[in-house]
């Protein structure tokens, strides 16, 4: 497992990097969660998690100096989590699933934290290029545009190997001595998340176009495909 979690921390640290870099959508939640769903050889539950995770933090936009949770960290660790756990759990249930989300999702608060002083530190370093550049020194700025990439990405990958091998260990740790009471209020969770998920998708649609539409039927449709 110590390699699907490495494995998993390299994706996601680059994955992430498309918030502030690369900037073609692959950071979305349906799109990162897929990918390392595919990774890790579970395209479905990959799939299912990132489109959960879209519409839950769909209405959380990078609107000038606001800094909204980091909903791509948040999808990264809920779909490695979930199905490596699942691995050792026996299968990927609905009630994994739902208890990986309740576990993980405020990871993406704590991914907001990060992001803010991962910012101001790029601060320093973007104060520091423009002296640089006052200088004359080209090479100089190029050195410290790379600095400020390389340090995003590998605070972001040591935040996901580390929170990932935690949230495993949890789920593999508390879902087994869960109740029968209490996993089948986590089926009941699973068939709710969708509801809420499309309830604020449609309390942005004017914001994000038809982006919160297609998560929305995307989901709806597999999970109708799941229960039949």
């Amino acid at each position: 497992m110590f390699f699907e979690i490495s494995l998993t921390a390299i994706a996601g640290g680059l994955l992430c990097l498309d918030r502030i870099f690369f900037q073609v959508m692959i950071s979305r939640p349906v799109v990162s969660a897929s990918i390392i769903g595919l990774l890790l050889g579970d395209p479905y539950v990959g799939m299912i998690t990132g489109a959960l995770i879209e519409l839950i933090w769909i209405d959380r936009l990078p609107v000038g100096t606001v800094v909204p949770p980091n909903d791509t960290i948040s999808a990264v660790l809920i779909s490695a989590a979930v199905i490596l756990a699942g691995r050792s759990l026996g299968a990927v249930s609905k009630e994994v699933i739902a208890l990986g989300i309740v576990l993980l999702l405020p990871t993406a608060l704590a991914g907001q934290i990060m992001d803010i002083w991962i910012i101001r530190g790029n601060d320093k370093i973007a104060r520091a290029a423009l002296k640089t550049a006052a200088d004359g020194d080209i090479d100089g700025v190029s050195r410290l545009h790379i600095r400020a990439l390389l340090r995003t990405y590998l605070i972001n990958t040591v935040f996901i190997f580390t929170a990932l091998g935690i949230g495993v260990y949890a789920l593999q740790t508390i879902y087994p001595l869960m109740p029968p009471a209490v996993l089948k209020s986590l089926v009941y969770v699973y068939l709710f998340l969708p509801i809420l998920g499309v309830a604020v998708a449609l309390n942005t649609i004017h914001l994000r176009g038809m982006l919160p539409v297609f998560s929305g039927i995307f989901l709806i449709v597999m999970i109708i495909f799941e229960i039949v």
